[in-house]
């Protein structure tokens, strides 16, 4: 397994490899610069490039009722599809900004494109930081400026320049090998608070050289979507900026057809990094200290998804898997909680395998041993419900003194 790839939840094909160092793939520059909008001076400008006119791309936002204007101005002004240029700031969100805010994104927008000299149309922006803090324009577009003469090979900066409360950068480039040849994907992240299926405030931006179909990428990334960062919690809170864009320059040359064996080896590569990418996520969720996994079996679609969803998102039960208790009570409460009206209901649990409760009613178990499983760095709770037929997941991190520390004083 690679440094990258270090969790037990995600199936790593074969034919993909971490590449040591970083990069990005061939047709594509950033750079990171600062341009004032922090206060504490870092990095909080980026600058993606595809070099290829004919990149293709996907996109997928937040489904809040309060997106933010960068969201607004790229869903409505850029073509999603053929994105060859990203602009991404930290500082500020840009959110309820009105319409200034909207101004200063379409003016982010256009200056991008004149860095990256491509049409605004091509540009996708992006902000992250605090909600209702206005975008300084004039800063931006500085910023763009002096990022356009320092684009390179190389991700680092860029990915610096996009985080706000995290701990840690979440990056990697990978190759694959594929039948006309290998290709290389690269891919960046932010986020640490305001996750919450649906899709968890982050952001993250892959880049590939092979050579997709518009329609191959959509589909692609659509999946994808679904498995990762649709399943994932922090806190529960739906962001007003999440984005994702995928970008497919070409420039290897290998081609990945509709409905070949290849388009399925560059789904379960993609499937894979984002699954890990919203798992680091989850595990710098703001002073987390272990991830856990939820899974449930049994009843209807709308069920499972209800009973995942509470247990993951209960401070009770975040908080035992703080502490490393083995508490399971508080996840059959939660059950109850999303399925009330529903008595008698029939449950089973089991943690890290060990089962603790069948058909409603706790069980005898070594609780020694179930306190030594649940010290662990992951711990998965497997919840079943009467009937069969529907199953879903989450992922989810614990609650600690930290996350109180981090949220209570974010703006001062």
């Amino acid at each position: 397994m690679s440094p990258f790839f270090a969790s037990r939840w995600v199936d790593v094909p074969d034919g993909l490899t971490e590449i040591a160092g970083g990069g990005l793939p061939q047709g594509f520059r950033a750079a990171g610069v600062a341009c004032g909008l922090k206060a504490d001076g870092g990095l909080d400008l980026g600058l993606l490039v595809s070099d290829e006119p004919a990149t293709v791309s996907a996109a997928r936002f937040t489904r809040s009722g309060v997106l933010a204007a960068p969201v607004l101005v790229t869903q409505q002004r850029a073509r999603l599809d053929a994105i060859r240029v990203v602009a991404a700031n930290s500082g500020t969100a840009n959110a309820a900004t009105g319409n200034r805010g909207l101004d200063e994104a379409a003016r982010m927008q256009g200056a991008a494109a004149m860095a990256g000299r491509t049409e605004p149309d091509r540009v996708a922006v992006c902000s992250t930081g605090v909600i209702g803090v206005q975008l300084d324009g004039r800063k931006v577009v500085s910023g763009l400026h002096a990022a356009s003469s320092k684009l390179a090979g190389d991700d680092a900066d860029f990915c610096a320049a996009i985080m706000t409360t995290d701990k840690f950068e979440k990056r990697v480039t990978l190759e694959l090998q594929l039948s006309g040849g290998p290709v290389r994907l690269s891919a960046q992240a932010k986020g640490a608070g305001m996750i919450q299926p649906a899709f968890a405030t982050m952001l993250c931006f892959v880049q590939t050289d092979a050579a997709l179909e518009a329609a191959t990428a959509e589909l692609l990334l659509g999946v994808c979507v679904k498995r990762s960062f649709d399943r994932i919690s922090v806190d529960g809170q739906l962001s007003t900026n999440d984005t994702v864009i995928l970008q497919a320059g070409g420039a290897s040359g290998v081609a990945v057809a509709p409905e070949s064996a290849d388009e399925l080896a560059f789904g379960q590569a993609l499937d894979a990094l984002l699954r890990q990418l919203a798992l680091l996520i989850v595990k710098d969720g703001e002073g987390a200290r272990r991830i856990g996994r939820v899974g449930v079996r049994g009843g209807d679609q709308q069920g499972v998804e209800r009973v995942a969803r509470a247990v993951a998102n209960s401070p009770l039960v975040k908080t035992a898997l703080y502490g490393g208790d083995p508490n399971w009570g508080r996840i059959a409460q939660s059950i109850g909680m999303a399925l009330p009206n529903s008595s008698p209901l029939v449950y089973d649990i089991a943690i890290e395998g060990m089962q603790v409760a069948a058909g409603g009613q706790g069980l005898a178990h070594d609780s020694a041993e179930l306190a030594r499983r649940v010290a662990a760095n992951e711990v998965e709770y497997s919840i079943g419900l009467a009937g069969d037929g529907a199953e879903t997941e989450v992922f989810f991190s614990d609650l600690g003194h930290e996350y109180i520390t981090v949220n209570a004083e974010y703006t001062t």
